[in-house]
């Protein structure tokens, strides 16, 4: 295939260089919006009489054709063409005759790509918000499955508090739609087209960039030539955004397999969710969570890249920015890849309540509430503090928790100890008074259910 640029060379390009050159095998998934791109563009030619009307008609009726055939499989990438511009454009002008090279009129592929990446990633962040909502209804009807299943809180992975094990995960839930939140945010900012920029300064033609922009879902136009086509930060932001995603994704898969473990037991995941072993055959291993927590890895080293990448670059366009695309496009197919695997695995996650509910009981987490009792009839919070630690202290050494602790021991300590103690440290009233707003108890798992629920319908 003649390169576009051929005019000015002498000589073909060395085939390794060409291949070193040539972005076509991944810019390729651009191929909708780029003609998409290029049909709003000739509508806008022609709009301003830079084009005729008989040509334009050609463009659009054979770009039509083009997406088509593409979508059915009619038509295969050229792997000798150099983009997806320069192929599209190629396959137009071998259609439709010379009114295809007319399509390329006030505008560079500087600009286009600028242009096709930004419809790209606003079409996948929307997929990819969708996915989060999706996880994110999942987890919060776990977590009101499991308002009143009480488990032990932690802090310093040290048994600290009791609380609702539906708290817990909906922890996530709130994580979670700020992540969708940031990638909405991040998708208004990268909203603005940047075609008709041209390579870096404009053009002479009377175009019209604004009916572009309309005509492409755009909020508006970018409102610097140079800028519009030489920064990719709305690239940086969304896969900043990604990476904390995934981020959430790996603490989360973190807890499951720890969860999930003989020594924990708090839950169980789904057949259909976990591998066994080649030699050791009673193995159950919670693969999926393990591997969401390293591909985390990849989307990290993805947004390093690209920031390593655009650092030192001159203004305006540089070869080094076909670099954005293979990193962004491995970080959304990975994010995506990651939430349809993850949002099943949670749906079918069971729950042990009778091992969450004696952990809480083995790991002294209502010790503040025997503290609050004694603060509460009159005694120095430090002074109840004391006691609580020697009697938690004792329990250890004699195998004993401090529900059964006889009473007889406790007064040992203070005489303000009186039967009523066991209602006030028995794990159900522990949570149940967890009442403050976003506080751990069944009543207000159920009022974050509720919150989480009204949010998603905003969405």
């Amino acid at each position: 295939m003649e390169k576009m640029w051929a005019g000015r060379f002498e000589k073909a390009l060395d085939k390794k260089a060409d291949d070193f050159n040539s972005s076509i095998r991944f810019d390729c998934r651009m191929y909708a919006q780029d003609i998409r791109g290029s049909m709003a563009h000739a509508m806008m030619l022609e709009k301003q009489g830079i084009v005729a009307k008989e040509d334009v008609e050609k463009i659009l009726d054979g770009l039509e054709s083009i997406l088509n055939d593409l979508n059915n499989g009619a038509l295969t990438f050229d792997e000798n063409a150099e983009d997806i511009h320069m192929f599209v454009e190629a396959e137009l002008t071998k259609r439709i005759g010379d009114a295809g090279k007319k399509l390329h009129t006030a505008r560079s592929r500087n600009d286009q790509v600028a242009l096709d990446i930004r419809l790209y990633l606003r079409d996948k962040a929307a997929e990819i918000v969708s996915l989060v909502k999706r996880l994110v209804q999942v987890i919060t009807d776990k977590a009101e499955e499991n308002a009143k299943v009480i488990a032990p809180g932690y802090t310093h992975l040290q048994r600290a508090q009791p609380i609702a094990f539906g708290h817990h995960l909906l922890a996530y839930s709130m994580m979670l739609l700020r992540d969708m939140g940031r990638i909405e945010d991040a998708v208004k900012r990268m909203n603005y087209s940047p075609l008709g920029s041209c390579a870096l300064a404009g053009t002479t033609y009377p175009t019209d960039r604004a009916f572009v922009a309309e005509k492409l879902g755009f909020d508006g136009v970018t409102q610097n030539s140079i800028d519009g086509v030489s920064d990719r930060d709305f690239c940086l932001e969304l896969m900043s955004a990604f990476a904390i995603l995934m981020t959430h994704l790996s603490r989360f898969s973190e807890e499951i397999i720890l969860w999930s473990s003989w020594e924990f037991k708090f839950i169980e995941l789904d057949d259909s969710y976990t591998t066994g072993s080649s030699i050791m055959p009673q193995k159950k291993n919670p693969d999926m969570a393990e591997l969401v927590r390293g591909k985390t890895g990849r989307v990290y080293g993805n947004l390093m890249a690209l920031l390593t990448t655009l650092k030192g670059l001159p203004l305006a366009y540089n070869k080094d920015m076909q670099e954005d695309k293979e990193a962004i496009f491995d970080s959304i197919d990975t994010v995506v890849m990651c939430l349809e695997v993850f949002t099943p695995m949670i749906a079918t996650m069971k729950v042990n309540a009778d091992v969450t509910y004696k952990a809480a009981q083995k790991g002294f987490i209502n010790a503040t509430d025997l503290a609050d009792y004694l603060t509460k009839k009159g005694m120095p919070f430090r002074a109840a503090y004391k006691i609580v630690g020697t009697i938690v202290a004792e329990c250890i050494k004699k195998d004993c928790v401090l529900d059964t602790y006889p009473l007889d021991e406790y007064k040992k300590y203070s005489d303000l100890f009186e039967n009523d103690l066991y209602e006030e440290i028995s794990l159900e009233t522990c949570v149940g008074k967890r009442n403050s707003a976003g506080g751990a108890s069944p009543k207000s798992v159920l009022a974050q259910v509720k919150w989480v629920r009204e949010e998603l319908e905003k969405q």
